[in-house]
């Protein structure tokens, strides 16, 4: 394989159809890029409202859906174009973490088969006892044993349980990158810790990259290193989150970080709370931001024209508000 360890977006555009027999198209994507350095282990969040386009690129990926334009490289390999031992090698590398987990098993399916699936075929390990020693240590990590899951069903666990029980069966495979598609939002709040937890324990002690798509902006700061805003198919703006959270400067990312509510009764009027609307197609229609139809700041060359990416302050933002700092 290529020494190349990144994980590379490259313009990635996905078309869906509406209207009619679905003959008329829009970009749920648009030529959205992104750069993911492997070699240190992160947290990279991938935020916006419903619609947005989050879990579609998280599929893209996966490898399970394919774009129209553009391409995701992988350590320099087109990920959808590789045949034979080299689809088994990727999904060895990269591992999916689903929404429900009630959703993710089979309920007439014993928990337990998932794991030697996994180990017999992705892995080839032939071995019984090796084959029991990695389902063992896998679940360990995550506070449960073999024992405790052998010959079970979906049925016998909790939400969390059942959470925890995926993330083991994604590490059988020692990936390198864990793709998360809002694998809290059907939790409760008290499980919802524990799970962030276990994935901020995955990057630290297994040196993992997750990627974590989320609409939840709280837990995005909780656990994040870096964070990609979306909007309408478009990526608006990334970077450090820190500097994101503490200084937004795309208007979209500014009413993003306003709708979270302090704790705090008495400060709750100052915040001007938008509520994820209905996806609207006539802003996905857009040629220029698809933003400028709600932004305050929307200049005539919003309407027709997407801004590049401009780097201000350590973090990128694609808005024409700030091409007078480009050109300082």
């Amino acid at each position: 394989m290529a020494m190349n360890n990144k994980l590379v977006i490259d313009n990635v555009t996905k078309m869906y159809g509406y209207g009619l027999l679905g003959l008329k198209k829009f970009k749920a994507l648009d030529s959205v890029s992104m750069d993911i350095d492997l070699g240190e282990p992160k947290i990279v969040v991938i935020a916006g409202e419903t619609g947005s386009g989050k879990t579609t690129l998280l599929r893209i990926i996966m490898g399970v859906v394919k774009p129209e334009y553009g391409k995701v490289l992988y350590k320099g390999y087109n990920i959808h174009k590789l045949r034979g031992s080299a689809v088994k090698w990727y999904r060895r590398e990269v591992q999916p973490l689903f929404q429900d987990p009630y959703e993710t098993f089979n309920p007439l399916r014993r928990i337990d088969s998932y794991f030697y699936d996994t180990v017999y075929n992705i892995l080839e390990i032939k071995s019984r006892d090796e084959v029991e020693r990695r389902i063992d240590e896998a679940l360990k990590f995550v506070g449960l044993s073999l024992d405790r899951v052998a010959g079970k069903y979906p049925h016998e666990f909790s939400g969390g349980e059942l959470q925890r029980i995926s993330i083991a069966r994604a590490l059988l495979t020692h990936p390198k990158i864990l793709l998360a598609d809002e694998p809290v939002s059907m939790l409760d709040a008290t499980l919802r810790a524990s799970i962030l937890n276990l994935l901020k324990d995955l990057k630290e002690k297994l040196n993992m990259v997750v990627i974590y798509v989320t609409h939840d902006l709280a837990t995005a700061y909780y656990i994040g290193d870096y964070i990609s805003i979306l909007y309408r198919g478009t990526l608006v703006e990334y970077g450090p989150i820190t500097k994101v959270y503490q200084e937004p400067k795309h208007p979209y990312t500014n009413a993003l970080l306003e709708s979270i509510l302090e704790p705090d009764p008495t400060l709750r009027e100052k915040y001007s709370v938008i509520r994820p609307s209905a996806i609207e197609i006539k802003e996905f229609l857009l040629p220029g931001c698809r933003y400028a139809n709600r932004c305050p700041y929307a200049k005539d060359i919003c309407w027709y024209k997407l801004p590049p990416f401009i780097e201000v302050n350590g973090t990128y933002v694609r808005c024409w508000k700030y091409l007078d700092y480009k050109e300082k």
